[in-house]
């Protein structure tokens, strides 16, 4: 799963709704690079996508594990191009009334579901891999090793695609490293078919495939890893609650103490944060919540907050507990 880019811009100090992407002050440059960015991934996730399934379809008739195993990669590839070109798509979207934090979590869930489904996968071919070791079966590989050949162009031509590209955004460069992980994956099923083809070595598919499992599963369980982190509202691993509440007592003198520090993100690159401020009386709120914002600006690249500022006790109750 992948996160889009975080352009960061300073709010007004008052609580305004937060700009959807690709408003106003996002200048003509950054249209022409999401442009760019989304034709690419368009034409990438195309290829891929047909590609995967010939690749499935061979792998199953031709009884070759490794190519099934790859067309999972790809799968978790175009799901990863597919949800990168639907955050660039996204920027362009506004809230509504229903959804008022906008359409990206969606990414969030379908990573989520994705690699779910990409760890039943993994279990099933270690299952039938384990299987074929004990009693070898017959693999057609002439076919599979056209198909395989096919799929290491196919991910080469993606990868040449990809980098011109991959500078610009995060989102790019977790597509750019599925595709070098895929790459890997065609050649072991190059080498499974090869294997049988020219030397008659069937155990050759089932071993190979581990492999294409093990390349695999590394990027299912950190997607599901992350996307459950971001669904449960965990606090985004680049931030330190007990950091933030030192820095704005340090940084901003009228700021007595900092409580009720709550962090979480919309996707990978979006964090959100509330919090209460207790600040000295007589105090101008507004002034301080502008310099709150500041700090959270500056110092942790959190670019949309809610502050609420007190002076004497919190109504809220007990903060302390």
């Amino acid at each position: 799963m992948s996160a889009h880019e975080h352009h960061s811009h300073a709010h007004s100090h008052e609580h305004q709704p937060h700009a959807p992407r690709g408003s106003g002050h996002d200048h003509g440059h950054q249209h022409d690079l999401r442009g760019t960015e989304e034709r690419t991934l368009k034409v990438t996730l195309a290829m891929i996508v047909a590609f995967m399934g010939v690749e499935a379809v061979v792998g199953w008739m031709a009884n070759s594990l490794t190519l099934v195993a790859d067309a999972g990669h790809m799968f978790l590839d175009a799901s990863s191009l597919g949800l990168a070109w639907y955050a660039v798509h996204l920027s362009r979207r506004d809230t509504d009334d229903n959804l008022s934090y906008g359409y990206h979590r969606f990414q969030v869930l379908a990573a989520f579901v994705n690699g779910l489904s990409l760890l039943a996968l993994c279990t099933w071919i270690v299952i039938e891999a384990i299987a074929r070791l004990g009693t070898p079966q017959p693999m057609i590989a002439g076919p599979a090793l056209v198909v395989a050949i096919i799929g290491l162009i196919v991910n080469l031509v993606a990868l040449r695609l990809l980098h011109g590209t991959a500078a610009a955004s995060l989102n790019m460069r977790a597509a750019v490293l599925h595709v070098t992980g895929d790459l890997l994956g065609s050649v072991a099923a190059i080498a499974a078919a090869a294997s049988v083809l020219f030397l008659g070595w069937p155990y050759a598919d089932p071993i190979l495939a581990f492999l294409v499992v093990a390349i695999l599963l590394r990027g299912a369980i950190s997607v599901v890893i992350e996307a459950g982190h971001i669904l449960l509202e965990g606090v985004p691993h680049h931030l330190d609650l007990e950091q933030i509440k030192r820095r704005l007592t340090e940084s901003v003198s009228s700021v007595v103490e900092i409580h009720h520090v709550h962090a979480w993100a919309l996707t990978t690159e979006r964090p959100l944060l509330t919090l209460h401020a207790t600040v000295t009386e007589g105090t101008d709120a507004h002034l301080t919540v502008g310099r709150i914002k500041d700090v959270l600006l500056k110092d942790f690249g959190i670019d949309h907050s809610t502050i609420q500022v007190e002076q004497g006790p919190c109504p809220d109750g007990d903060h302390h507990h």
